[in-house]
């Protein structure tokens, strides 16, 4: 199974996110990693999984990962079930575009579900900028094919199908989810940010409200990750939350010295 790897620093196997995915947290997640294992939690809870560089590096045997972008969940349920390549992935820029016109026609005829559509999917992260995952008011995917010198696309998915034997995917609103009182939450939203066309509905300033008091609520152990703008810090802290600020790898503003853009770890009913 080809996705496997060794790490360099330990004996541990490790499973590379298959996507290119914008704002992931694969820098993050040795850190997270900390909380995770005080915590002993039985199963690892993610309301926005988005490309699953926390869970990938945390392992947990049990896990319920969550979504709103059902197009994310049906490539990871299509991998779960034995996902394998129909067709040659190619790096050219007639050939994106023809197959992200093909994935549009998927979902307007309502066969955004199927296995094509995961491996369209897959095809169109891989192969348009930036990673980037963006869909217009009608729910058409519409990210221009990105300026990339080689891309290396999988052709063996077999060691993910073996890493999610027992995750379970949803794609429901965060507060749907049967979440259990001894689970470790770990929350990454969309961020405070004027973009917010992740998902066709989009991620506004009252999801984020909600999503804090549902948090907060939590009996269980809560990380929360977001980017460290006013009314985040005091969203958080009314909440109760403790707060980590941490420098992020990407950078801001549009000067010279671009510093690093701050975030937060938000956590509740957790001690190291």
């Amino acid at each position: 199974m080809p996705p496997i790897v060794q790490r360099m620093d330990t004996q541990e196997p490790f499973i590379k996110p298959l996507l290119k995915w914008a704002g992931g947290k694969r820098w993050l997640a040795p850190d997270l990693k900390r909380y995770w294992q005080a915590a002993n939690a039985p199963r690892l809870v993610e309301p926005f999984c988005g490309g699953l560089a926390v869970a990938l590096e945390l392992m947990p045997n049990q896990a319920l990962l969550n979504d709103i972008n059902p197009h994310l969940i049906n490539l990871y349920r299509w991998l779960q079930k034995g996902l394998k390549p129909k067709f040659a992935f190619i790096h050219d820029k007639d050939a994106y575009y023809e197959n992200r016109t093909r994935f549009n026609e998927l979902i307007e005829r309502g066969q955004a579900d199927t296995q094509e559509a995961a491996l369209l999917f897959y095809y169109l992260n891989r192969t348009g900028f930036n990673g980037l995952c963006r869909f217009n008011k009608r729910g058409f995917f519409n990210v221009p094919f990105g300026q990339y010198k080689t891309i290396n696309y999988e052709k063996d998915f077999g060691g993910y199908q073996y890493a999610f034997r027992n995750w379970e995917f949803m794609e429901l609103d965060f507060e749907k989810l049967p979440v259990q009182p001894a689970d470790f939450i770990y929350a990454d939203p969309p961020y405070d940010v004027e973009f917010v066309s992740y998902a066709k509905d989009g991620f506004d300033w009252d999801d984020q409200e909600r999503l804090a008091a549902w948090l907060a609520n939590h009996q269980g152990a809560v990380v929360a990750s977001n980017q460290a703008t006013d009314r985040i810090v005091a969203l958080y802290t009314q909440h109760g939350f403790n707060l980590t600020y941490v420098d992020a790898p990407r950078r801001i503003n549009s000067t010279g010295d671009r510093p690093p853009a701050k975030e937060i770890i938000a956590t509740k009913n957790l001690s190291l």
